[in-house]
């Protein structure tokens, strides 16, 4: 079955390692109704992962391949960042938070789903082109699950809770919503605000790391919308010089 979502799903692989994972998360996939795979940094797939999709060939035959993240999520709107490490510079939320704010967008919002490779996970400059990063919760003694263990776990509830609220949405009237722009155009955005921060001295050497990893958590979980652009930009093009503050 396919699974009807508000949003279309997109599953994201970063720089996978092993074959047999991607294989798995195909497989992943078909079992929980997704059906869109997108991988960085490879670009094609071998035997193995077609051995270990089990029933899920077609998955791994329509997977798209980009080479970095920015351009496997650029035309999404919101991106979820699933990450097992503490994280000093973005905002962390919890599996079932993320879920929850799946389930709110309505139809048509594209969505992304994105994880690291196996060994090392996501990067901090990963990390940029999520809107929120979420932890699935495990025993401490354990650092981390498997890929295919962290897209399965992921997937399976958001299709047993949407399962669960398919009757009740049936009856619901939608709300007005306002749409995310790309993460592309989110981007391009920030990326104004910080060049007149710079400008203005707010941002320097120093501190630039730490700030731009800061504004990328804060206007990420903002999902900035035309609205919201024309707004900050407004806004941010009055900020007088940090030396006369």
């Amino acid at each position: 079955m396919t699974l009807a979502l508000g949003g279309e799903i997109y599953i994201i692989l970063v720089r996978p390692k092993h074959m047999g994972n991607i294989g798995a998360v195909a497989r992943a996939m078909k079992n929980t109704g997704f059906r869109h795979l997108r991988i960085v940094g490879r670009n094609r797939l071998t035997e193995e992962a077609f051995r270990l999709a089990v029933h899920a060939e077609e998955v791994l035959e329509q997977a798209a391949f980009f080479p970095n993240v920015n351009q496997a999520t650029g035309d999404l709107q919101v991106v979820f960042a699933s990450t097992a490490k503490k994280r000093k510079n973005f905002t962390l939320i919890s599996l079932d938070s993320m879920v929850e704010k799946v389930l709110s967008y309505p139809k048509g919002i594209k969505i992304g789903l994105l994880f690291g490779p196996e060994r090392t996970g996501l990067e901090s400059q990963d990390l940029k082109w999520a809107n929120y990063c979420y932890v699935i919760p495990q025993a401490e003694e354990q650092p981390s699950y498997n890929l295919a263990g962290a897209v399965l776990i992921t997937l399976f509830q958001l299709f047993r809770e949407n399962l669960a609220r398919q009757g009740v949405r049936s009856q619901e009237k939608p709300l007005p919503f306002d749409q995310p722009l790309t993460v592309a155009q989110q981007k391009e955005c920030l990326a104004l605000i910080i060049q007149k921060l710079t400008e203005r001295g707010f941002i320097h050497p120093t501190n630039k790391a730490h700030m731009e990893e800061r504004l990328h958590d804060l206007f990420g979980r903002l999902t900035i919308t035309e609205k919201d652009k024309q707004l900050l930009l407004a806004l941010f093009g009055k900020i007088p010089y940090y030396s006369s503050l």
